[in-house]
């Protein structure tokens, strides 16, 4: 019995090795430089997984800006550049803007009915449409303001609670915090306590499904051990969290449709997402399959709704913290910043007391200091990948139908060639009177991706990071915990889908208003 069982799982493996070998041999002349892999899963335990984005840049400094990896049976290219950036997501933007197919986005994103990781096609641009014309344009991130206004102004009275009693201040936790409420007043009008039994299991939803969107599924590498997920628990405990979440957005749609519900003061995303699907106004010429599928994920089982606001809070929350948190470490290392970007807030806010949206258009090295914080530690590090819809060129090379092309990010701001000497400097002046911006036109800067496939949420997301890094470092001043000096700091960074600092970034907040 046992030998029937081992036949039956090395046969396929045998297939698949004489398979890519028989791929390989006929391909590889033209395929861009990378490492040498093993037979069968090729480069997947050289990778490093706790930061994948500094061992890839590694080979770029041996193989150069375009890279090639085998994992299992996907064909990775890698680019390390600015100038591959733009070749990618600028020049043959239309050969890149589709996703790759993968087991846990998949599941979690209603069979890829969502922005983030629907396949480019009529339903997707529709999709994309309504997104930036009725929920992510800069006059609708403008009317939530005062949400965020309230928000952080409650944060920095509790800060100053902190202060009075010479407490250190966690601020990954804060921020955190800080997100999570902004975004779910944003996305669906609560406001959960801190220490409730709803925000608790919020959070813990949230936890679960960043673990299962980084987690390895056999079945994306190496289809014909995809049974292996199954006998592991990775797809009970994935379609578990897709169960819970999905009855959690299913209670807060339920809410909004309860013909008993009071009028808000303000819309909300679901509101304005409700009101479309009521509407039924799509133009888009659809196939019947868009059709069935429109009517899936825009009927009664509002899946389209559901996953566009598990998207919307989840990126925004993890990533809109993790910037507040890393600028704010940058700034502790590198006092001399610190203190210029205090003396221009407090300069021209003057005795306010709270520094509003409005004011922040008047702080150019303020906000330069946002964009080297971006620059050197971006929230998504390696972009969402892309995949080649045929086959095409790429820097010299040939590059086949459906490869999965990685950007890395992280790599870019480390490019002399961009950046001139000491790139790992944080230098906020480097964006002084300069034009380069975050919005995806300058590929040496790419936080929120670029072109068909940039981030929508660009407005919202910088909106948030921008009032509250900028009222605390107008309402503090802020030292080291006892014992402790700015060298002390770690820059360690914890594995995930976003990069966030490992270890919390606790500091003493000094009372200054």
């Amino acid at each position: 019995m046992a030998a029937i069982l081992y036949l039956l799982l090395a046969l396929p493996l045998l297939l698949l090795f004489l398979f890519q070998k028989h791929k390989k041999s006929s391909t590889n002349a033209s395929l861009p430089p990378g490492p040498p892999g093993l037979p069968l899963v090729g480069n997947l335990f050289q990778l490093d997984s706790s930061a994948p984005h500094r061992y890839l840049w590694k080979l770029s400094q041996t193989y150069g800006p375009v890279i090639f990896l085998r994992l299992g049976r996907a064909q990775v290219v890698v680019v390390s550049t600015a100038k591959m950036a733009e070749e990618v997501m600028k020049t043959q933007d239309l050969v890149f803007c589709t996703r790759p197919v993968a087991t846990s986005t998949t599941r979690l994103s209603y069979n890829n009915v969502d922005l983030a990781f629907a396949p480019y096609d009529a339903y997707w641009r529709e999709m994309r449409k309504i997104c930036v014309v009725h929920l992510f344009n800069s006059n609708r991130s403008q009317s939530f303001g005062p949400i965020r206004e309230y928000e952080v102004s409650k944060m920095i009275e509790k800060v100053s609670g902190s202060s009075l009693e010479a407490k250190p201040v966690n601020l990954s936790e804060a921020m955190m915090s800080l997100t999570s409420t902004i975004i779910c007043r944003v996305a669906f009008g609560k406001r959960y306590g801190e220490e409730g039994v709803e925000r608790s299991r919020f959070q813990s939803l949230l936890n679960e499904t960043q673990a299962m969107f980084t987690s390895f599924c056999f079945s994306d590498l190496f289809p014909v051990l995809g049974f292996i997920d199954r006998l592991n628990g990775l797809v009970g405990r994935l379609d578990k969290n897709f169960r819970e979440c999905d009855a959690f957005y299913q209670e807060i749609i339920d809410e909004h449709l309860d013909p008993d519900r009071a009028k808000p003061e303000q819309e909300d995303i679901l509101d304005i997402l409700l009101q479309l699907w009521k509407d039924r106004s799509f133009k888009v010429q659809l196939t019947f399959d868009n059709i069935k599928a429109l009517l899936m994920v825009i009927g009664q089982r509002f899946d389209f709704i559901k996953t566009t606001l598990f998207l919307f809070i989840f990126l925004k929350k993890y990533t809109g913290a993790a910037t507040v948190v890393w600028a704010m470490t940058y700034l502790m290392k590198y006092p001399i910043a610190m203190r210029k970007v205090q003396e221009e807030l407090r300069q021209k806010v003057k005795d306010k007391g709270f520094v509003k949206e409005e004011d922040i258009q008047q702080l150019p090295y303020f906000k330069a200091v946002i964009k080297e914080a971006m620059r050197l530690q971006p929230a998504v590090p390696l972009l969402v990948p892309r995949e080649s819809i045929q086959k095409c060129s790429l820097g010299g090379y040939e590059i086949p139908a459906k490869t999965i092309i990685h950007v890395n990010a992280w790599a870019i701001a480390r490019d002399p060639e961009s950046w001139g000497e000491n790139p790992d400097e944080f230098k906020p002046e480097r964006f002084v009177g300069k034009s380069v911006d975050v919005k995806g036109s300058n590929f040496e800067l790419i936080p929120f991706g670029a072109g068909r496939r940039i981030c929508p949420g660009i407005h919202i997301g910088l909106a948030t990071v921008e009032i509250a890094l900028a009222n605390l470092l107008y309402a503090f001043d802020w030292e080291m915990p006892a014992e402790m000096k700015s060298e002390d700091l770690d820059m360690d960074v914890l594995p995930g889908l976003t990069m966030h600092k490992k270890n919390a970034l606790c500091l003493v907040a000094i009372n200054r208003v």
